[in-house]
């Protein structure tokens, strides 16, 4: 079965997290997360995935909620936070929050970016930097104009989502490519980075982009990993952070 990232903010809060590993094995880490996503189950989770980075040393996190009150939501913040923080052996958590799905685009008209373990994926994030004219509702509005706007131009994409992060000025672009030399022919021959920078004369902004591969969905087999225990902070801190969110 397939994972999915809404289009609205209607539905669903999602939250994303990036770690970079520090273990010499990334595949301890990453079934480390697969635990994880059992656990954040407790949570009322109903669906998680992991994207492990293709070229770089990054793995990301996603989780999606039945949307719930704000005060809620910054229970189950703490209760993450406190459950990611709990990796320091074995991660260095580079960013969490939780992120609205500002709008999408798909080419069979769906309504949500569908995507499987052993599917490409693409983030692109650009974050407005502090010494800028340019205010925070122009710098969303503006970049998702670009989405809209080269989301047709990027062929090889089967759907992508433009997403808010609540608590900070910083938009992420996500692409679901069809397979990894499709997403590098668009990378190789499109100069996005020089047209990208031309629309924001009046804006100090930072972009990145990394291309990442499915690993994980929480619909897959658990069976392959179930069998190993999982990491003791997640084991013993974590179970007791959950009890006190329950």
């Amino acid at each position: 079965m397939a994972s999915f990232m809404p289009f609205t903010n209607r539905n669903l809060d999602i939250f994303i997290c990036a770690l970079r590993p520090t273990v010499a094995i990334v595949d301890d880490l990453v079934d480390t997360l697969k635990h994880f996503s059992l656990f954040t189950e407790r949570l009322g989770c109903i669906h998680s995935s992991i994207f492990k980075s293709i070229h770089g040393n990054m793995i990301v996190w996603y989780g999606a909620w039945i949307k719930r009150s704000h005060d809620d939501k910054e229970l189950l913040r703490e209760a993450l936070f406190s459950a990611l923080t709990n990796l320091q052996s074995m991660a260095v958590l580079l960013n969490h929050n939780f992120m609205a799905a500002y709008g999408g685009e798909s080419r069979d008209g769906s309504t949500a970016a569908k995507f499987s373990t052993g599917d490409i994926i693409g983030f692109s994030s650009t974050h407005l930097l502090s010494n800028t004219k340019m205010n925070e509702q122009d710098f969303v509005y503006t970049c998702y104009s670009l989405f809209r706007s080269y989301f047709h131009k990027m062929d090889g994409t089967i759907a992508g989502v433009c997403l808010k992060c609540e608590s900070s000025p910083n938009m992420i672009n996500f692409y679901v490519w069809k397979n990894l030399q499709l997403c590098y022919s668009f990378a190789l021959k499109e100069d996005y980075r020089g047209e990208f920078y031309n629309c924001f004369e009046d804006a100090t902004v930072c972009m990145k982009y990394d291309v990442f591969k499915v690993v994980y969905v929480s619909a897959d087999d658990v069976s392959s990993f179930q069998h190993f225990p999982p990491h003791k902070l997640l084991e013993n801190q974590v179970a007791d952070v959950f009890e006190e969110f329950e």
